[in-house]
């Protein structure tokens, strides 16, 4: 007997996948039925994507609540689109878009094609966004750098009196761990200053 099976993805263990399940319950998909990722969508290897993709079988329809659910990547969505309805031969419903139902068996060509299309200008225009979002975040980042901002972890700051200090220990006054606690310095910052004050650092 053909089974109906749902697919639920959120890119975190924060974010709440309530509002997929109810989705999917409304749809008549029944819990048991009902796979949960809870990790990126940039590729496939995700275990309950696995684990559905060995349970479903020909006849059977998956249902999701949208396409970015299914994934991330333009030509993985496309890919797994096909590796679903034509060799698993399982029908794939997306909630959010009803021209994305291969239920009907005996779709005209015009219906087949309009989905196709739909489908490939969805997958495009999210890993557009995708992109665009990286350029953003880069072209931030390099303005910040512009005005000055460094990135990273932030240079060791020299203690006032780092020089009176250490001219002690260079005179045998005291050694280096007396003088690293009275200047409140660890180990390796405190020779990654005397390195500068060597000038053999920053």
């Amino acid at each position: 007997m053909a089974q109906t099976y749902g697919y639920v993805r959120v890119s975190s263990r924060e974010q709440n996948e309530d509002r997929q399940l109810v989705a999917m319950r409304n749809f008549g998909v029944e819990d048991v039925n009902i796979f949960v990722d809870k990790q990126s969508g940039k590729d496939f290897q995700r275990k309950g994507y696995r684990r559905l993709l060995k349970k479903v079988k020909p006849d059977d329809t998956l249902v999701i609540k949208s396409i970015d659910r299914l994934g991330r990547d333009y030509d993985e969505i496309l890919e797994q689109w096909r590796l679903i309805t034509k060799e698993k031969q399982v029908a794939i419903v997306v909630i959010d878009i009803p021209l994305l139902d291969t239920r009907q068996k005996e779709r005209d060509l015009t219906g087949t094609f309009i989905a196709d299309l739909v489908l490939q200008i969805l997958s495009y225009v999210a890993q557009q966004e995708r992109e665009f979002i990286r350029q953003r975040q880069a072209e931030g980042i390099e303005a910040a750098q512009a005005r000055g901002v460094k990135f990273g972890r932030p240079s060791a700051t020299t203690p006032p009196e780092f020089d009176i200090e250490v001219a002690k220990w260079r005179n045998g006054e005291q050694t280096a761990v007396e003088t690293m606690r009275r200047l409140g310095l660890k180990r390796t910052t405190f020779y990654k200053l005397i390195a500068v004050q060597n000038g053999e650092g920053e």
